[in-house]
């Protein structure tokens, strides 16, 4: 039952070239002239993303890059679960847990392994070792699909403290980002006496709806609060309808690999690199977990047993430039031992890829504090 199974990747040739043979007979949406991105992800950018997709991106490649880095998976709650497991040469190394968010997949840390779990390697110090448990959420990628209702982010918490207690670590620390973010402080909360420490890099608290904590906040975090209506009203829509209706955008993904892509880059857009755009959307079109994936927003939004006293264990932030604007005062109400916050000019919300030398920096230095 408790069964952990070696995983390599290894896509049939014939789903490749399926892929390609769909993307050789897209019908594109009309835009209106000088459009640019008003109306969403332009025809320009998904163009371009489709003809490197077509003529130069290299699957196997990123393939082979993954399959370097020892994976499994196993049967958590009912769910397969899949992980890289990327044991530190150094024996004392602190394990952590690194979950990615939508719409990335593991790949999103793929620039950090080396660094992290070696660093003499890379001129670091070796006591700032990490053994690295990354796991795809349920749902998501090769963990996918979810095969009943009900995983929410404290089901997904949940599961993740029994992988790292199947996996024998008895004191480890949690990082996460975008939906990471949402679930690495839950495991925290439900396995206390083993986490050392949260590292997110959003603190996702949202004002109350109480008049006097909203006057108590200081010029900047108003200006922050702002900002988040702002995005409610403009950038919220993939949240909206993942969270409310997600089998009806699913139909649509599941058959264009395009409509995957555009579904996607509205995210992960030009600041990225296009093969880390591609990769990441490869994956979910080559496992169908469009559809999965997005029940992740409708199992939070609908989810009526919330906790509602604040977290205790150890928590930082590192906040990049771009990204969820954290609110200190709302952190504090709904965490009680935030040790450490720290906001980055640089970077964006994918700061793994964006900013990796600042991301494990601050990584090093707050776990170097909890061991």
């Amino acid at each position: 039952m408790n069964e952990i199974r070696e995983f390599h990747i290894d896509i049939p040739q014939a789903d490749l070239d399926e892929l390609n043979n769909r993307l050789a007979r897209v019908r594109w949406a009309d835009e209106l002239p000088g459009a640019g991105t008003d109306y969403g992800v332009s025809l320009e950018y998904l163009r371009s993303l489709v003809q490197r997709w077509r003529d130069g991106y290299d699957w196997r490649a990123w393939e082979a890059r993954l399959n370097a880095h020892p994976q499994f998976t196993t049967t958590i709650d009912g769910q397969n679960i899949h992980f890289m497991h990327v044991r530190s040469p150094e024996p004392d190394a602190t394990p952590l847990l690194l979950t990615h968010g939508w719409p990335t997949t593991v790949v999103e840390y793929l620039d950090m392994i080396d660094r992290l779990s070696d660093p003499r390697a890379h001129g670091g110090d070796p006591a700032d070792a990490f053994h690295l448990v990354i796991p795809s959420i349920p749902g998501f990628a090769f963990s996918g699909p979810t095969t009943e209702r009900g995983w929410n982010r404290y089901r997904v918490a949940r599961a993740w403290a029994e992988l790292m207690h199947r996996l024998g670590y008895d004191r480890y620390g949690v990082h996460g980002n975008d939906a990471g973010s949402l679930i690495s402080p839950e495991v925290g909360r439900h396995d206390p006496e083993h986490v050392i420490g949260v590292h997110v890099t959003q603190v996702f608290s949202f004002p109350s709806g109480d008049p006097a904590e909203l006057a108590a906040l200081s010029e900047e975090d108003r200006g922050k609060v702002e900002f988040l209506q702002w995005w409610l009203v403009n950038g919220g829509a993939y949240d909206k309808l993942q969270s409310t209706a997600p089998q009806t955008l699913a139909h649509a993904l599941a058959d264009s690999p395009v409509g995957q892509l555009g579904w996607n880059a509205q995210l992960l857009g030009p600041i990225l690199d296009p093969d880390y755009v591609l990769t990441n959307t490869t994956i979910y079109w080559l496992t169908n977990t469009a559809a999965s994936a997005a029940r992740l927003y409708y199992e939070d939004f609908h989810t009526t047993d919330r906790p509602t006293e604040p977290t205790t264990v150890p928590l930082g932030l590192a906040n990049f430039a771009g990204d969820f604007p954290s609110i200190r005062p709302f952190a504090e109400r709904d965490h009680k031992n935030i040790v450490s916050w720290n906001v980055y000019e640089t970077g964006s919300h994918f700061a793994a890829h964006t900013a990796p030398d600042l991301l494990i920096a601050d990584l090093r230095s707050f776990f170097r504090a909890l061991r």
